[in-house]
């Protein structure tokens, strides 16, 4: 017994009263305490379920040594907080459904249950039933032909309560997120299982949702899930009226009818789905005789014994996938909850102050005119869509060291620049960070727009001033020094600090700061152009420019000018998207293809392999290594693309390494 997984279960709701029971009857695991904010709960828990130990609070069940598994289940909007505790104090983690409210948190749980070394699981039972196994092996099977639609609906009137947790806005409530999960889930395994993958995710989610008008949650709500494949998911969910809790999967040449795909019979009663075929109806069991929770503690254990961190049956991609198919679903539907909204969102996900990381930390140089230093990874902001997402990012980035943002008056249409704005004043941490800010862009470069911009700027960044500021585009029709005029015109008001140029051409940038030399003002301290390994063979965007050719390299040298690099690693041509024979990428093969730029490539690999980091890892640190001062600008999405662009600061390149890999060089 002894030998079983040890159980801790951090919550004393109902759901984890049903998961006792299942551990109890579990193969391979064992009850070992439970956690509850006030002791007596604990204590009626534990005499109730036979549970050893009883701890006063959460952090006590998570100290505890036998403790080698959490079961989370706590109310919504507590997962992420208490998942991330779990993982850092090394415990295990199965996090009832959903895992989080967004796919923000979600992302966070995932990083942190990585760096930890522990397994992360979403609880969702039914997956590790052998019903859903049958019913995957029928898809893939060929038997209903060429699937083309489910239908999959998980609803129930639980009648309007506004302190119930299911219809509280405060606590996540709603259908979509109770059990609107369940058949987002099914219709994902399905599409997956029919293209031979363990999931797919769709390519478009159009939602609907009637809103409870005193507290906003969903009382019913559909969406349309379209597939590359072509497959169409109709999926619903309620918690104001009863639906039938059902899933259909329509192929060309027959029906599956599930009766209940969510919460299967188990511990000796049969399961039973319907086949229909040629005006038939076959009738299909599925022997269980486990207990449907026991069954996913049991997949835990299972997973562990295997050293995985891990469960096939949902793996932590998959538990992604479903999360941002929600977030899609609740956004075509209007749905919002007050806590994640900008100005509501004064948290970390870890609801705990930031704090910076013992080791790894990115490191920084100065820059002149600036009174603090740039972190030679810049973040960009550009392609966040929330404040949870930008925080989960931004705090992130932060914790590791880094400490300079760039955005722009376009990226977004403005959103990016007042989510930033939003997190800085939510962070308090305006003085201790580099803000880049970009304005200026074609047809509105010139020196009244400009100026217009920029202040509009300051207001959604909700900061009297940026640190850097940078014409996002030059226009050649206005004599440089109009621009430099106007840009210290900022610099005099205290709203900028430094100033520089974004595609702009070195010659131009030359004849900025011969301007401003002969009117004693201050000049352009910085640009902005693409630099990387790999040559730009076509602008990615109109109006771009580059300065990664010789001739440009030799000016910087001379002139020490820093240079702010984007699309550092050539948006993705040093990683397994590209090669000679791949154009699945229009853009990338447009922009990057060449033969000299496969040599280099190449030679990144044979490098790569050398020192034994990854291609990407050598691209970067090609740009950080020139002989003049270099900053990367780097854009990822997901904290997995942030933790992937950092291995590039411990590689150290010669100078011939780097004349080599920029093909100036025969050998090394």
């Amino acid at each position: 017994m002894n030998n079983r997984l040890g159980w801790g279960i951090l919550s004393t709701g109902r759901i984890a009263g049903i998961f006792a029971t299942g551990v109890a009857r579990s193969q391979h695991g064992r009850l070992v305490a439970v956690g509850s904010r006030a002791q007596a709960s604990a204590e009626r828990f534990a005499h109730e379920f036979n549970v050893p130990r009883a701890h006063g609070s959460y952090e006590a069940l998570l100290a505890d040594p036998d403790v080698r598994a959490v079961y989370i289940a706590t109310p919504h909007p507590q997962h992420v907080e208490w998942a991330i505790k779990a993982a850092e104090a090394g415990k295990h983690i199965l996090c009832e459904k959903p895992i989080g409210l967004n796919h923000a948190e979600a992302m966070v749980m995932a990083s942190a249950a990585q760096e930890h070394g522990v397994l992360l699981m979403e609880a969702f039972m039914y997956r590790c039933h052998p019903q859903t196994a049958k019913i995957v092996e029928l898809v893939k099977s060929g038997v209903l032909g060429e699937v083309k639609l489910v239908q999959a609906a998980f609803g129930f009137n639980a009648g309007f309560d506004a302190k119930s947790r299911l219809w509280a806005n405060e606590a996540a409530g709603g259908g979509i997120m109770d059990v609107g999960c369940y058949p987002v889930s099914l219709a994902r395994l399905i599409a997956g299982a029919t293209t031979g993958q363990a999931f797919a995710n769709p390519v478009s989610v159009t939602g609907a949702a009637q809103l409870h008008p005193e507290t906003g949650v969903d009382v019913v709500a559909a969406a349309t899930l379209k597939f590359a494949s072509g497959l169409v998911a109709q999926v619903s969910t309620s918690v104001g009226v009863t639906q039938d809790n059902s899933a259909r999967i329509y192929g060309t040449t027959g029906m599956l009818h599930v009766p209940s795909p969510w919460i299967p019979p188990s511990e000796g009663t049969d399961a039973l789905v319907h086949l229909h075929q040629d005006g038939k109806v076959e009738d299909i069991v599925i022997q269980t005789g486990a207990h449907l929770y026991g069954l996913e503690a049991d997949a835990v254990a299972a997973a562990l014994d295997e050293n995985r961190r891990e469960v096939p049956a949902m793996s932590v991609a998959d538990t992604l996938g479903n999360l941002a198919t929600l977030d899609a679903w609740r956004a075509s539907a209007g749905l919002t909850f007050e806590q994640e909204k900008p100005q509501n969102f004064t948290h970390t996900h870890a609801r705990r102050p930031l704090r910076k990381r013992a080791a790894g930390l990115i490191p920084q140089a100065p820059i002149a005119g600036l009174n603090k230093p740039v972190s030679r990874l810049v973040m960009g902001c550009d392609n966040q869509i929330s404040l949870p997402h930008g925080a989960a990012m931004w705090d992130d980035f932060i914790e590791r060291g880094g400490n300079t943002f760039d955005t722009a008056y376009v990226y977004g249409g403005g959103l990016q620049e007042t989510l930033l704005g939003w997190w800085l004043r939510h962070r308090g941490n305006r003085e201790d960070v580099v803000v880049i800010a970009k304005g200026g862009h074609t047809p509105f470069c010139n020196p009244g727009d400009m100026r217009a911009q920029f202040h509009e700027s300051l207001e959604r960044l909700q900061t009297d001033y940026a640190d850097i500021y940078m014409l996002h585009r030059d226009n050649l029709e206005v004599p440089v020094g109009e621009f430099v005029d106007a840009l210290n015109d900022e610099v005099k008001a205290g709203r900028i600090r430094a100033f520089g140029g974004s595609n702009w051409s070195l010659k131009r940038v030359a004849a900025a700061n011969r301007y401003a030399q002969r009117k004693g003002l201050q000049g352009f301290s910085v640009v902005s152009n693409n630099f990387s390994l790999a040559r730009m063979v076509d602008p990615v965007w109109g109006g771009c420019i580059s300065c990664s050719d010789v001739e440009s390299r030799r000016w910087l040298k001379k002139h020490q000018l820093p240079v702010l690099a984007w699309s550092s690693q050539a948006r993705g041509f040093f990683t397994e998207r590209a090669g000679r024979g791949k154009h699945d990428d229009a853009e990338l093969a447009r922009c990057w293809y060449s033969d000299d730029n496969f040599e280099r490539r190449e030679r990144a690999y044979a490098l790569a392999e050398k020192k034994g980091v990854t291609p990407i890892a050598i691209a970067a640190a090609y740009v950080l290594a020139q002989p003049f001062p270099t900053f990367a600008l780097i854009g990822p999405r997901q904290l997995s693309e942030t933790v992937s662009s950092l291995p590039c600061l411990g590689v150290i390149l010669t100078p011939r390494e780097v004349a080599w890999l920029n093909l100036e060089r025969a050998k090394p």
